[in-house]
């Protein structure tokens, strides 16, 4: 399947109830398996083209608040345009998934892939002090199974996970193992969600608004505490011949595939080299980084930007070793070689 086609399927078997969304390349194949599958004849699962990703996200937004696992789907300046709602939705302490299979910009850019999102996600893109949990895939597999973990993850936290692929693995195609069909929890009645029936409590109001300074500021600082929880117990990260490496490369989702070609190229010549790769974007696996930073001689930050995940490498490290970067930008991707050379011309 294509990266693509694997979140459509793995959202109708994670059983949710709804999908809205707006086609934009190079992500339109999500929208399209869905309504072509037609999930409502399957599981009762909605699928629904909005006018717009404003629409899209706000159609999310509501259909969260009732307590349903709903998602949406775009690319780059798609994702720009929800940014009003997903702040609404972490503010209303919402769980949602949204899923931004990313493309060169800034602006309309291009359709080819690039992850120069990655501050637009772990950064809060819209206003206010909020995260997203963010999920990196490297893999067609990675694409279905983090469907049902990042559901898992807003349900658990009240809070929109984020998917943030690219149109590299959203396009390519692998063998998937698709887990089994789950259930659509249809009378899943979180204490929270608004149900319509207020007779045996007091009816719940999911607002983000909040006028009083003292109160908002309450409501502040109890989400940055769920953060600090979420960074605390959720971080994920993998580490390829990590244990040895004087030379180690850090890069996520594509990078982080093209890199490990990049690992074996080195250890053939001799080099000790290494890969590490942040899984979840936010929380940043920073403590886990820099245990490495305390034998390696250079980190080689790799991106399909101009630098964004880099300052996070940075951060996590401070002056244990040396930090570099390499980045392809507008749509163009590095090779194996390409940066096994730039990993010699630093050795040197």
């Amino acid at each position: 399947m294509k990266g693509n086609e694997a979140v459509a399927e793995a959202a109708i078997r994670a059983g949710a109830d709804a999908y809205f969304g707006y086609p934009i390349t190079p992500q339109s194949e999500i929208l399209e398996y869905l309504m072509a599958e037609k999930p409502e004849e399957r599981t009762g699962m909605v699928v629904l083209q909005a006018e717009s990703e404003v629409a899209a996200i706000n159609m999310v937004y509501g259909a969260a608040g009732t307590g349903k696992r709903v998602l949406t789907t775009s690319s780059s300046p798609g994702i720009s345009l929800m940014q009003e709602g997903l702040s609404y939705i972490a503010g209303a302490e919402l769980p949602c998934l949204i899923v931004n299979v990313v493309r060169g910009g800034p602006g309309l850019g291009t359709i080819q892939p690039a992850q120069s999102d990655y501050f637009q996600a772990v950064k809060g893109g819209g206003h206010g002090d909020y995260k997203l949990i963010v999920l990196a895939p490297a893999s067609v597999q990675e694409m279905a199974d983090f469907v049902k973990l990042g559901f898992d993850l807003a349900f658990k936290y009240r809070n929109p996970v984020m998917i943030l692929s690219d149109g590299v693995i959203g396009q390519m195609m692998e063998k998937v193992e698709l887990f089994e069909q789950q259930p659509r929890l249809t009378f899943f009645d979180p204490a929270w969600a608004i149900t319509g029936k207020t007779a045996d409590r007091e009816r719940n109001i999911i607002t983000s608004l909040e006028l009083d300074p003292a109160r908002q500021e309450k409501h502040n600082n109890k989400i940055q505490t769920k953060y600090r929880h979420v960074e605390e117990h959720e971080v994920r990260y993998e580490a390829i011949a990590c244990e040895d490496a004087e030379y180690i490369m850090v890069a996520y989702g594509s990078s982080a595939r093209i890199c490990q070609k990049t690992v074996k190229l080195a250890r053939a010549k001799g080099i000790k080299a290494g890969l590490f790769r942040p899984i979840t974007l936010y929380p940043f696996p920073g403590k886990e980084l820099s245990a490495f930073a305390d034998t390696a001689k250079l980190l080689l930050t790799a991106e399909l930007s101009a630098g964004q995940m880099v300052e996070d490498v940075k951060l996590s490290v401070g002056d244990k070793t040396r930090v570099e970067f390499y980045g392809r930008c507008g749509g163009m991707i590095y090779s194996p070689d390409e940066i096994l050379g730039v990993v010699e011309s630093l050795m040197n």
